[in-house]
This record gives structure tokens, sequence and C-alpha cells, in this order.
């Protein structure tokens, strides 16, 4: 295992503004469109896939997909995990759900889907700590928001840009780290967090 710079990492937590960052008006932010079919290849996030399977996702998230190299990370793969193991076996309505994600798993090209390095790890784990001190994050979001920098950083890291409906967590993770890129859609139906 490769070594854990803590003492890089803390200077690189230097960007921690020491108060609560405010949501941004949707007109700053990156939201995906026509014209930014094309660009840097994609990191998907764990709601993409469930966007897509729910029939949430708008059409431009299938254009982007088919317009721009797509990857995926192991991050993703743990929470679609995840939900088949919450999903009851002995329950009948759980194998329509473990059979789409299991096509979905199977789907991921090996040379595709990457796992954070030690590096983005310890930097992910600094900043969702900076995050959950300054947005008063409760215990039930300290998992959610530290799988959002992980992707986050594991894309700026590998020079990818995230695909993500999660447009609260992502735009504050942008204010914090400009040099990261997302980019945000609306879900069809209710409004993403």
């Amino acid at each position: 295992m490769a070594e854990f710079d803590f003492d890089g990492a803390v200077r690189w937590a230097r960007f921690d503004p020491r108060r609560t960052l405010a949501r941004r008006a949707d007109s700053a932010l990156p939201f995906a469109t026509e014209e930014r079919i094309g660009g840097q290849a994609l990191l998907l996030d764990t709601c993409v896939y469930i966007d897509q399977l729910q029939g949430r996702a708008p059409d431009i998230v299938g254009a982007l997909i088919n317009a721009r190299q797509t990857n995926h990370s192991s991050v993703a793969l743990q929470e679609l995990m995840h939900t088949v193991g919450v999903l009851d076996p002995d329950d009948a309505r759980s194998s329509g759900p473990i059979d789409a994600i299991r096509r979905l798993v199977r789907a991921m090209p090996p040379h595709r889907t990457f796992s954070p390095d030690i590096d983005v790890l310890g930097r992910a784990a600094l900043l969702s700590g900076i995050l959950c001190r300054l947005q008063g994050y409760g215990r039930e979001q300290k998992l959610r928001v530290l799988h959002d920098c992980v992707l986050f950083l594991q894309a700026q890291k590998l020079g990818f840009t995230v695909l993500t409906a999660n447009v609260g967590d992502f735009d504050i993770l942008l204010q914090m780290v400009p040099a990261g890129r997302a980019l945000l859609y609306r879900r069809k139906g209710p409004e993403a967090r």
C-alpha cells in the first residue's frame, strides 16, 4: 500500500472556508445542456444508474452517455451492491431490482471501472469531515457525503467529470474545490437534492 501524505492533505485543505456555504442559484451551476454534450470523460454517480432504471433520467443523460466516454467507480458499485443487500431475498418484489442491478454491474467494463487510491480516500475523508462540520450534516448524512467526496476527488484525479443529479451536495463541493468537475441534471419528477 502506498504511504498517505497526511501533512500534504492537511495543506491541501487550506481551502476550508470556515463558514457554512450556501447553495448557489441554478444559473451559476454547470447543468447538462445540449451545448455541453461533448467534453471530458464522465464518471457516473450512483444516482445516474438508479434514475435510468427508474425512468427518471432526462434525455440529456442518455445523450451525454452516448457522446462521451463513460467510466464507473467502485463507489457506485458499493452503493448498488448495498441496495442488493438491503433488499429482502424472500420478498418476490426484490428479484426485479436485483436482476436490474446485476445487469448494470455486469455491463461495467473492467477497463472503465476505477477504484480510488489512498490519496483520494484520505483527502475525501478530510473533505467530508470539513463539510460535516461546516454544513452541520448529521450522522445519517455522513456516509453519503463521504461517498460524494470520494467520487468527486476520484473524478478530479482521473481527469473526469462527475455526472450527477445531486445538485445540492455537488454545488458545495464545486465551491470548495473549484478545480473539480461535475455536470448536473434534474430528474424527471421530484426535484433532486
